[in-house]
């Protein structure tokens, strides 16, 4: 499978499948900025690390992939719920590099300028991501 970005795609969606992604990912940072003010920035940022978008973000991928094999008169299940674990697989290998991220903005933020820890952060998140990917895509 070849990586690559199809902007088109934002044109099959409508409107009001949007709304259950936002409203998931609404409720998640609700419930984190409540969580924060009782137990502290530091737990409220853990569930800001949730994954708002991306059981909404499944189900939109299932059900276009069900929608495109029906359309040619085949069934579309089997390849929706591969489609939908795709997406699910590159979203967890990216969480990989969030990881990374994370931790190298809480330590490097005490001793380097903001300037200087972001990019340095985010080249470390590319590099253990993209690593991850190679790696998965090996297998």
């Amino acid at each position: 499978m070849k990586v690559s970005a199809d902007i088109s795609a934002l044109a099959r969606i409508h409107w009001y499948e949007y709304v259950p992604r936002f409203l998931f990912g609404g409720t998640i940072t609700a419930l984190a900025g409540i969580v924060a003010k009782e137990y502290g920035p530091g737990v409220g940022g853990l569930l800001l690390a949730f994954p708002a978008i991306l059981p909404s973000g499944a189900t939109l991928i299932e059900k276009h992939e069900v929608e495109k094999k029906h359309q040619v008169g085949k069934p579309g299940k089997q390849r929706g719920r591969k489609a939908a674990a795709l997406d699910a697989a590159g979203a967890s290998i990216g969480a990989l590099g969030l990881v990374l991220f994370a931790i190298l903005v809480w330590k490097l933020i005490i001793s380097l300028p903001l300037w200087a820890v972001l990019p340095i952060a985010t080249i470390a998140w590319f590099v253990v991501s993209g690593t991850a990917w190679v790696v998965w895509r090996s297998l």
